[in-house]
């Protein structure tokens, strides 16, 4: 359990901001209700952006995505798993293909596909086994997109709803890719910057408004 309790590159537990953020959230509760604690805070409290540089290690890393106040699935993923080291809750990040079926219409023209690989997936060990927490889609985000809110209750899997508030289909699993201790930066860049050119190029120069474009849709 070691390497899932210690300060990594990217799930960077040690850094100064990160534990003020871990103790200031939930420090003085039981460990499934500090996991509860930690998922609302980075669920709500970063935004979801997908329009991250992929080739820059501040999009994967938890002290910056704090810092910035925003970040996308992986980054989001590694802060979580971040602040609950930091208070002593072991934690991983796993990966999985996910096809996406309420992405914006830019956002789609951009990466070519409705396939998103490498979506990432906090997993915190509490009460003897490994629970899946997935802070993505922060709720005024979800509000935009007509879909429910992701919740966790530190017991059950909390990945995304295959439904929106219609009955629409959302998010659909379509490949596991495995769990590591920290974020593989090596992996992950060179093949988001493979799978997804138009997304990377214009990450590099421009910086969208993902809520805004869902707003617009209605």
């Amino acid at each position: 359990m070691a390497p899932y309790l210690a300060a990594g590159q990217f799930v960077d537990s040690g850094h100064p901001a990160v534990a003020a953020f871990a103790r200031d959230t939930a420090a003085t509760a039981a460990p499934v209700d500090a996991a509860i604690r930690l998922y609302y805070a980075v669920r709500d409290g970063i935004l979801y952006d997908p329009y991250r540089p992929f080739d820059d290690p501040a999009t994967y890393r938890a002290s910056a995505v704090l810092a910035e106040g925003r970040g996308y699935c992986v980054g989001k993923a590694a802060l979580l798993a971040a602040a609950a080291r930091a208070i002593g809750i072991p934690s991983r990040v796993s990966f999985a293909d996910v096809r996406n079926h309420l992405a914006t219409p830019r956002l789609l023209a951009l990466v070519g596909t409705d396939l998103f690989i490498y979506h990432g997936v906090t997993e915190l060990w509490l009460d003897g086994r490994w629970v899946k927490a997935t802070p993505t889609f922060n709720r005024t985000l979800c509000d935009k997109f007509h879909i429910h809110p992701l919740e966790f209750d530190g017991r059950r899997d909390a990945t995304l709803h295959p439904y929106d508030r219609s009955g629409r289909q959302h998010m659909e699993y379509v490949r596991q890719r495995g769990t590591y201790a920290d974020v593989p930066t090596d992996l992950l860049m060179k093949v988001m910057l493979e799978t997804y050119p138009g997304l990377a190029n214009f990450s590099k120069t421009a910086h969208g408004d993902f809520a805004k474009e869902a707003q617009d849709l209605g």
